[in-house]
């Protein structure tokens, strides 16, 4: 099943509106509801609340067709940005390390916001940490908090499911297959691409210590995310120690991140957009399939991209079971 081509879909649904218009999402949604394919939005939302998709990728062909729509100086400046991180390193001098055209983009993207006052959406202000909060590890200050195991265990989760202990068990059911389907995946295209090795029992054992950890400090849950994947690889990152080391920086680096405030959201999709882009317009492993697959493989991903990756999950394994009986079976032979 094809959840990861689905997934990539959704990524260009969220990251095009950042990049093409000048007030981002917030706008494209209007013009969307101020078109023909207001009623069918207004449908879906209505009668279909769980199939997201279906609403990202209309507001993704909406975005796609009306060029007229783009901003002027948010589009040209994403597409700028998309096309120098996917080729710039052809022109860089082969000692920059990998990511260097992601840093250049940015910082060029930031500092002409900065000098002419750039009318699109910008990161913003930054969020500062409480200087007191956090658990000391050492010298070390690590700004988390643990929450009191009684006010964890009487967090009302469950009414969130409608007051059903079984809805509840679905869903998170759900949702860690979905999640570590993602995981396998990502791992998966990985391995074959670019030769790094994954377990699945290890992986599996992180994502649930993770979530764990997630739970007691009041997170939402820990889950593998492929447009911070592909873009850490398009970055030249080569193994786990790079997620630590992200991490520790945005946490010590906080109060000095104000300098991205300026930075317009254009170029941060245009990161994300570079490191997806080719997996969706191209899908080679989609389009390798052959036979049942095809349906199976087509019908996930499609399915995916228009619903949501629970429900995409659903339809991936009813395909799975249609197709099944489609197959011609073997004959035994003595």
């Amino acid at each position: 099943m094809k959840i990861q081509w689905g997934c990539s879909v959704g990524v260009v649904a969220s990251a095009m509106p950042n990049g093409l218009f000048t007030q981002g999402s917030t706008e494209l949604k209007g013009l969307v509801m101020q078109s023909g394919a207001a009623s069918f939005v207004a449908y879906m939302k209505s009668n279909f609340p769980a199939a997201t998709g279906a609403v990202s990728v209309t507001n993704l062909l909406y975005a796609i067709s009306h060029p007229g729509d783009w901003g002027m100086i948010a589009a040209p400046l994403f597409i700028l940005c998309t096309a120098f991180v996917m080729k710039g390193k052809n022109f860089l001098p082969k000692s920059f390390p990998p990511g260097t055209e992601v840093i250049i983009a940015t910082a060029l993207a930031t500092i002409m916001s900065m000098k002419f006052d750039y009318p699109g959406n910008v990161v913003g202000e930054i969020p500062q940490l409480d200087p007191d909060a956090g658990i000391n590890l050492g010298p070390i200050k690590v700004p988390i908090s643990v929450m009191n195991l009684k006010d964890l265990m009487a967090a009302p989760v469950v009414d969130c499911f409608g007051g059903s202990y079984v809805t509840l068990i679905i869903s998170a059911s759900l949702f860690a297959a979905v999640n570590f389907l993602s995981i396998m995946g990502i791992a998966s295209s990985f391995e074959t691409e670019n030769g790094i090795k994954w377990s699945a029992p290890r992986e599996l054992i992180a994502q649930g210590i993770a979530c764990g950890v997630a739970g007691f400090t009041g997170s939402a849950p820990v889950s593998g995310s492929m447009s911070r994947s592909l873009v850490s690889r398009m970055a030249g990152t080569t193994s786990q120690a790079s997620c630590l080391i992200t991490a520790l920086i945005w946490i010590y680096m906080m109060p000095y991140m104000s300098v991205m405030s300026p930075t317009p959201q254009a170029a941060l999709a245009a990161v994300i957009m570079s490191a997806v882009v080719k997996s969706v317009v191209f899908p080679k492993d989609l389009m390798a399939m052959k036979g049942t697959d095809i349906i199976v493989g087509w019908g996930t991903g499609v399915g995916t991209a228009v619903t949501s990756p629970t429900i995409g999950f659903g339809i991936g394994l009813l395909l799975v079971a249609v197709t099944s009986v489609m197959k011609p079976k073997k004959e035994k032979t003595a």
